[in-house]
């Protein structure tokens, strides 16, 4: 235990490799890096073992060797990201997308970390990312919570075969709940609550990043709704009021999710660049939305064969017949999409001013690991899905119990 030590990170540099940092409870004004192989750090109290970074230092928590495990403590206030899990640093320290003067990194340089796990983990207040895997493969985000992310609360990116599991979670009052930016063929995020942010999920493709194009997702049993929330900061390229958008990925795989409540569209399907949305399938519960699905595609990179099964949209932007709803092809064909304007779907939602990450209210107490003291097996080689096919359509009260602010 950091008592022990002096310090947490005084505490991993005496720890062996296999190993657990015990953090009991108190604020610990530190950036803590975890440089050994299969390390557990873990606090005694989920809400009362904090790590502060104050609104200066730049991070909580990086893990850069394989076998990391974070569990059971709270991250706030730092100015990039609470939790970060990278195989992308060298002797100047861990980096990841966001960083200023940042540039794709060659892969056969910078190989990704391998396993890691991040449960029962609050993460509020930081600067862009409140829970960040990145360069990364074969790892999970469980039962933890994230918000006021002036970027995203929970992030996935730049990963091949990521086999990486997303489950269980909480993100609201973010700008976006949970993005994927090139994280492709085995990204699963099941059973999460996504809710009262300024966008509820992003699955996009970026040039800023390697392994362009984003593909391949599972989404499932996710509740995604609410997210047109003014105590958040603003997005950066001012979108608000969004459940999923889709930003040049493709052959995306939603099911039984709740879209609801969304302002801004419950799907907004739109390009990157000249990399087009495109066969995508959804089979989600659409209900409240102004729109349920709206394509503001560019014409340059149209959006086709992206496919709405029963009981799927009733409302779209553009508008069509009920007889022939563009966004219901039986074949699911690369038809191309008819598209509105984007300023045609960001007019219609008028959007209120960010604040500082800093200032977003803070959570109500989350619920922590039962047992504290038993030392944990390593990070399996893959996560456990085993639960995730039985998921069904949530309800709107789907983990309300861990939403709210702290009163």
């Amino acid at each position: 235990m950091p008592e022990d030590a002096g310090s947490i990170s005084a505490a991993v540099g005496e720890v062996r490799p296999g190993g657990m940092v015990l953090v009991g409870k108190g604020t610990y004004r530190e950036s803590v890096t975890i440089d050994k192989p299969d390390v557990t750090i873990r606090g005694t109290d989920r809400n009362a073992t904090v790590i502060d970074g104050e609104g200066i230092r730049p991070y909580g928590i990086v893990g850069v060797a394989a076998g990391v495990r974070v569990q059971n403590l709270t991250v706030k206030s730092n100015t990039f990201y609470g939790v970060l899990v990278t195989g992308l640093h060298d002797k100047n320290g861990p980096a990841a997308h966001g960083l200023d003067g940042y540039k794709p990194f060659d892969p056969k340089k910078f190989p990704p970390l391998q396993r890691y796990a991040i449960d029962h983990v609050t993460a509020y207040n930081n600067g862009l990312y409140g829970i960040y895997a990145f360069n990364s493969q074969h790892g999970s985000i469980t039962e933890s919570y994230a918000s006021g992310s002036a970027d995203s609360g929970f992030y996935v990116g730049q990963c091949r075969s990521c086999d990486v599991l997303v489950a269980n979670n909480t993100a609201e009052r973010n700008a976006i709940g949970f993005e994927n930016a090139n994280a492709s063929d085995s990204v699963t995020i099941a059973g999460n609550r996504f809710t009262n942010n300024r966008v509820g999920i992003t699955l996009i493709s970026s040039y800023q990043e390697a392994f362009v194009p984003q593909r391949a997702n599972t989404v499932i049993g996710n509740l995604i709704a609410d997210n047109a929330e003014a105590d958040s900061p603003a997005h950066a390229e001012g979108a608000f009021g969004i459940g999923i958008g889709i930003a040049g990925g493709r052959d995306n795989l939603f099911r039984a999710n709740r879209v609801s409540g969304n302002p801004g569209g419950g799907v907004v399907l739109s390009n990157t660049e000249d990399l087009p949305a495109t066969g995508n399938t959804f089979a989600d519960l659409y209900e409240h939305n102004s729109f349920d699905v709206v394509n503001e595609s560019a014409a340059r990179a149209g959006a086709s064969g992206n496919c709405f099964d029963m009981p799927g949209p009733q409302t779209s932007l553009p508008a069509t017949s009920p007889e022939h709803p563009w966004y219901r092809n039986p074949d699911c064909s690369q038809t191309p999409q008819p598209a509105t304007t984007p300023s045609a779907t960001l007019s219609a939602v008028p959007t209120p001013p960010g604040i500082s990450f800093l200032k977003v209210a803070s959570p109500r107490p989350q619920p922590g690991l039962a047992d504290v003291r038993t030392l944990p097996g390593k990070v399996p080689g893959s996560p456990d899905r085993s639960a995730v096919d039985t998921l069904t359509t949530p309800g709107r009260d789907y983990l309300e119990s861990r939403s709210g602010i702290h009163r």
